[in-house]
């Protein structure tokens, strides 16, 4: 009788939803496809191991469920992946990852288990000590992955040539130096294992679907992995940095990688024709940044003539002329650009320069296009006063975009702000939740003239002030019709638990 081969991997997205975003996860919130867990399913599926994926979030899936559920798998390995929907989310899913590992390892001593993910890579040593968890990655976790599955196969038990991997002998933390970055996506990590994933379950944001609210089936993916500015309040590099050293890049220059074009519509194909998808998310932290990139992929969605509702992340300074009208010939309804604050002094200090005509230039260059924008703004950057953060939203009014997203200054683990919090001890959130933007114990940083609770009103009261204003509801009703604009009287009206700690 053939006896069942014993599973390699589970790659594990733990559920925390309901602490993250309090009763904006029940309706309102997106849920996200694990895209670091498919990539990496994808990664080392390819060299022969057999994998599965828990996605905890997208299933509802309690601790216990989880736990129990990885137990009756019985893998050799156990990956928890600590990413997010963008790279600030990874710290704020940290109290569910531990939990998990925490019970895993209460009720299974016996199972390998390993933190992956931007957090993680940011503070692995930390992660290890507080966590109770076998290995922790320093990068960004295929090629660390999959040696530690050799090993583990092998029955090693000095895991000194795992790339990226941190572990313990006794009391004292090992560290083996730095792994590599995944260097040929094309042909290493293709796409995502879209077929361990339960792709009924992902929902689109409820502002992507403006004018349609049916926000389900859904996907998200990446085309570029990285970012080449070096924004302070960023930690997008986190991951990579340890693998970049490895490469031999100069601490300063960050890696930008790319899919071929020809692999990302292969993807939408299959996402298309296999799923019947039509909302998609690009999830690059900046989509719109090489044209030819983004010009060669619009053409192939545009012959394909595919009916799909699209958004990405864009810079104000990035949009090339005659870009805007291939982006929305291909089905890009919506671009996120960072703007953050309305004064320069207040970008320059974070580094986030571009010039302030370009605000309102590019916003009124993509919205001619048939594009519908989403303003991002920060409230509470060090230099940030009350009378910088009332432009801010000022601006915000002034432009009235179709959607905003207004956020507080973090100094998020592997960040350059991160470093200057502790190298200046500005107060931190005590525990990993309060990096949340929507938690109850939110804490964002002081700036030099503002306490951190002022901060947080000023943000929730803005959000408030935005999303009543007549104008704006007047617009929405116009543009997608009176149901949308009460959907968003609705939202509105949820007001977030918050503790406003001074």
């Amino acid at each position: 009788m053939r006896t069942r081969r014993r599973l390699d991997l589970v790659l594990v997205n733990p559920g925390n939803r309901a602490q993250v975003f309090q009763s904006l996860a029940s309706d309102l919130a997106a849920i996200e496809p694990p895209i670091w867990a498919a990539l990496i399913a994808t990664f080392i599926r390819a060299r022969g191991f057999a994998v599965q994926i828990v996605d905890a979030e997208g299933e509802g899936l309690s601790f216990d469920e989880t736990v129990t559920r990885i137990i009756d798998m019985d893998p050799m390995l156990t990956a928890v992946i600590v990413y997010g929907h963008q790279p600030s989310a990874s710290t704020q899913n940290m109290p569910a990852a531990g939990n998990l590992c925490a019970q895993l390892k209460e009720r299974a001593p016996n199972l390998k288990t390993i933190l992956v993910g931007g957090h993680v890579a940011a503070l692995p040593e930390r992660t290890l000590r507080e966590e109770n968890v076998d290995f922790t990655c320093d990068g960004e976790g295929p090629y660390t992955i999959l040696q530690l599955l050799q090993a583990l196969r092998d029955k090693e038990t000095n895991f000194a040539k795992v790339g990226g991997l941190l572990y313990r002998n006794g009391d004292t933390i090992l560290h083996s130096g730095p792994g590599s970055l995944v260097k040929d996506l094309d042909v290493e990590m293709p796409g995502m294992a879209w077929d361990l994933l339960p792709m009924q379950r992902y929902r689109a944001h409820n502002w992507h679907c403006f004018g349609d609210l049916v926000r389900q089936p859904y996907a998200s993916f990446y085309t570029t992995l990285g970012c080449p500015f070096r924004c302070s309040f960023c930690c997008i590099q986190a991951p990579f940095k340890t693998g970049e050293g490895f490469m031999g890049l100069k601490p300063t220059t960050n890696s930008y990688r790319m899919w071929q074009p020809k692999t990302i519509v292969t993807e939408i194909d299959k996402l298309v024709n296999q799923y019947g998808i039509r909302n998609i998310k690009i999830a690059d932290e900046l989509f719109v940044l090489n044209a030819k990139h983004v010009n060669d992929l619009c053409d192939l969605i545009i012959e394909r003539n595919y009916d799909l509702n699209i958004w990405a992340y864009a810079r104000v300074d990035t949009v090339k002329r005659g870009m805007v009208e291939k982006l929305s010939r291909a089905g890009v309804h919506w671009l996120a650009f960072g703007i953050e604050a309305a004064s320069e002094r207040v970008r320059n200090d974070v580094d986030k320069g571009f010039d302030q005509g370009d605000i309102a230039k590019t916003v009124a260059e993509v919205r001619a296009a048939g594009i519908n924008v989403i303003g991002n703004f920060i409230f509470g950057l060090p230099e940030d006063d009350l009378s910088s953060m009332q432009a801010t939203l000022a601006l915000a009014l002034d432009l009235n975009c179709e959607f905003a997203n207004f956020y507080v200054a973090m100094a998020y683990p592997g960040s350059q702000l991160y470093n200057e919090a502790i190298r200046k001890n500005w107060p931190l959130p005590e525990t990993w939740s309060g990096y949340s933007q929507h938690a109850v114990d939110t804490l964002p940083l002081p700036t030099k003239y503002l306490s951190a609770a002022e901060v947080l009103r000023f943000r929730d009261n803005a959000f408030q002030v935005y999303f009543k204003n007549p104008n704006y509801l007047n617009m929405i009703a116009n543009k997608f019709g009176p149901e949308t604009s009460l959907h968003i009287c609705e939202m509105a009206a949820h007001r977030l638990e918050r503790r406003y700690v001074q």
